[in-house]
């Protein structure tokens, strides 16, 4: 079947797997030459299965918008993504670049604010940080380290330039979906991957136990590593359960923790207390331990904080770490990477309007039916304003919002994201879409092999959020000069 056929019309976009003419690029065209094989049944056959594998296997998340916090089945599309190796070798050296940058940022905010007193980083947007955390002044983590996990949210526009559209540093997610993706396509196509040079991604959850083991305050031979969770009711409860399996580490709720009197955190088992070196925790700073943050908290566990700042447990990430999980302080990476690293961004920013600035607040206001405008410190895709495609009364309140707390918005261009084939009944059609890989720090650096490619279902919507109804696909990095998938 001639899965590219008249059928499939391109947009106005970069497509990642389809060049100019409906010609696929070279890294796709193994792909489409193996689906020419299929026709249209055999296909929606394997979209089945998926969507039965996914269903079986518990793959959920939850919407909190709708009543009841629905669980929904995980959206997968079984069409993937494929870049090149070549490229990604540069995308990774980037986020490296990024994520090392920014973590001596956050350790120098909370101690020697160098960054300040040069006059790079302005005072004020500390002084009004949301996300800084007075309780984490004067603490040296191990290693120097706040953010050990990172998804760093990328995109195309329709140039082909990738831009960095934001840095997710507190509690990121959606690693445990890119993992259970490519197991659900080495299911449906084991053909491909038996003949492949798609580098894997398998090997994650190790390399995530490797940087927490690496935290321990400990010299043991197995550090104790627990993945603090909210609880079942949490959306993205699937990946605390999923990767607290995968790493042998435990599971566990703010109430199944207490700490010592000589400051140390214990779990409490049916064998008696088990001390825990290193908590991976899934909550936020407010809820971390109600005798500093937030009091009325049932999540976190009290004292916790004590312990921390003793060193007698390392928490990843480090509490605090969320300072840096701005959208306003995302605007100046490109001048901390050059100030702590002393060399250019190797990956782009999107750019961005501070609506603090008097001129770039004008600007934004005057042309909000041209921009997408952000609040600081919302995640999930929830608070903002697609201008091109708002009503003139939804720009109108933003503006009202905008002039009212001008701190709390950015603005940047509308890009035209990239698009890819997208399995649509029983043909493809373009969807848009981003990509969020995963980076690690410890004592080394780890940079996922692609990530989570997540991709709007509806026709022309840029909105790729799983809580806002986007889906996923698996994303395959091969190399670029092979001219079939080899192993």
């Amino acid at each position: 079947m001639d899965w590219l056929s008249k059928h499939y019309q391109q947009q106005n976009a970069y497509d990642e797997l389809v060049g100019e003419g409906g010609i696929p690029r070279l890294v796709a065209a193994p792909l489409f030459d193996y689906l020419s094989t299929l026709d249209s049944s055999e296909l929606l056959v394997r979209r089945q299965a998926a969507d039965a594998a996914i269903l079986a296997m518990g793959i959920t998340f939850t919407v909190y918008s709708e009543a009841g916090n629905i669980d929904r089945a995980w959206p997968f599309d079984i069409i993937p993504r494929i870049m090149s190796r070549r490229e990604w070798t540069r995308i990774e050296e980037g986020l490296k670049q990024r994520l090392q940058a920014i973590n001596l940022f956050i350790d120098d905010l909370y101690n020697e604010q160098r960054i300040v007193a040069d006059g790079i980083f302005p005072a004020e947007i500390l002084a009004s940080s949301h996300n800084f955390r007075d309780a984490c002044r004067g603490v040296h983590p191990p290693l120097g380290v706040w953010a050990h996990i990172c998804g760093s949210d990328l995109v195309r526009d329709a140039d082909g330039t990738i831009y960095v559209l934001e840095d997710n540093l507190r509690v990121p997610s959606g690693v445990s979906y890119m993992l259970e993706n490519r197991q659900i396509m080495k299911r449906l196509f084991p053909e491909l991957f038996k003949s492949a040079t798609i580098l894997p991604v398998d090997d994650y959850p190790n390399r995530l136990y490797e940087t927490l083991a690496a935290l321990s305050p400990r010299e043991e031979e197995r550090p104790v590593v627990a993945v603090l969770t909210p609880g079942i009711y949490n959306s993205a409860y699937f990946e605390h359960s999923y990767l607290a399996q995968q790493m042998g580490a435990y599971l566990a709720e703010g109430a199944d923790f207490f700490v010592g009197h000589d400051d140390v955190v214990y779990l409490k088992t049916i064998s008696g207390p088990q001390r825990v070196d290193v908590i991976y925790r899934r909550i936020d700073d407010d809820y971390l331990d109600p005798e500093v943050f937030l009091p009325d908290s049932t999540l976190g566990i009290p004292g916790l904080l004590r312990a921390w700042r003793r060193g007698m447990v390392a928490i990843a990430n480090a509490p605090g770490a969320g300072v840096a999980d701005d959208k306003v302080v995302y605007a100046f990476v490109p001048e901390i990477i050059r100030y702590y690293l002393d060399a250019d961004p190797i990956l782009p920013n999107v750019p961005t309007y501070l609506c603090m600035r008097d001129a770039d607040r004008d600007y934004v206001l005057n042309h909000l039916d041209e921009l997408v405008v952000k609040p600081a410190n919302e995640s999930g895709g929830y608070g903002m304003l697609i201008g091109p495609h708002a009503l003139p009364e939804e720009r109108a309140r933003f503006a009202e919002l905008i002039i009212a707390n001008p701190r709390n918005y950015i603005a940047q261009p509308t890009l035209n994201l990239s698009t890819a084939p997208t399995l649509v009944d029983d043909h493809l059609e373009p969807r848009h879409l981003d990509l969020r890989p995963f980076i690690l720090q410890a004592d080394k650096m780890y940079v996922t092999t692609g990530g989570l490619t997540r991709v709007a279902m509806q026709p022309g919507s840029l909105v790729v959020n799983s809580s806002q109804g986007g889906g996923s696909k698996d994303t395959w990095i091969v190399d670029k000069e092979a001219p079939c998938f080899r192993g």
